[in-house]
């Protein structure tokens, strides 16, 4: 048989195309966003969860580090994340380590001691462009785009917060090499392994869903994390 034609079909198909249109019209969001943002190709469950550190907040926690160009380059990405996400959500930031031949560990020391040290926040988009943009902590020749032979150390990075704090070289290497900031390394590479995060930058919701690579842009990202928050937070009956 051949399929139906002439003016009650496409009447048919009209009143079809009508009903689908005011289907999608009152589906509500979430059942929509959910039709669209799928797990396993947008975002991912975390096997083992972590519980988020912030009391009555839902947290969004970028996974980063200062030597990695990507997250360099996504950093206006990170400021438009955090400008959408509601009041009931709390930034947080993780810095890997993975990469120990690009001083990795080295900027995650350094990081987590101007984070205790409460000068991280106003220092981090220049911390980026020292390494980046300025030369003053470079990490890439830029004439052969080579590593530089001497990777900045950890008296670099003291160097660089004195300039633009009121905390001293000797205060910033003291607490650099304290059993404080020894345990904030642990947590951090610990927080790393536990949510399996296999490149920067990453994203984790409240310790449970991390970001995935089926993601094709930054608008993307910025949508499924605002869809796995309103998740979370609708779980928590807010």
């Amino acid at each position: 048989m051949h399929p139906r034609s002439g003016p009650a079909a496409f009447t048919t198909v009209r009143l079809l195309g009508v009903l689908l249109a005011l289907t999608a019209l009152f589906t509500p969001h979430n059942a929509q966003a959910q039709m669209l943002w799928q797990q396993g190709v947008h975002y991912e469950l975390i096997s083992s969860p972590t519980q988020p550190t912030t009391p009555g907040k839902v947290e969004v926690t970028e996974i980063f580090s200062y030597g990695c160009p990507f997250c360099f380059r996504a950093l206006d990405v990170v400021d438009q994340l955090k400008a959408s996400l509601p009041a009931y959500v709390q930034m947080t930031y993780v810095h890997a380590s993975f990469n120990s031949a690009e001083a990795w560990p080295v900027f995650q020391r350094g990081y987590l001691t101007a984070q205790a040290l409460g000068i991280a926040d106003a220092n981090h988009e220049a911390m980026f462009k020292a390494i980046w943009e300025t030369g003053e902590l470079p990490l890439i020749n830029p004439t052969t785009q080579q590593l530089v032979n001497t990777l900045p150390t950890v008296a670099d990075l003291a160097r660089f917060y004195a300039k633009r704090s009121k905390v001293t070289e000797a205060q910033f290497l003291k607490l650099a090499q304290s059993p404080q900031i020894d345990a904030a390394v642990k947590n951090s590479d610990d927080l790393v392994k536990r949510w399996q995060i296999g490149g920067t930058p990453g994203f984790v919701v409240n310790g449970k869903y991390r970001t995935g690579r089926g993601l094709k842009s930054y608008d993307e990202l910025i949508k499924v994390v605002n869809y796995l928050v309103a998740l979370e937070r609708a779980r928590a009956g807010g």
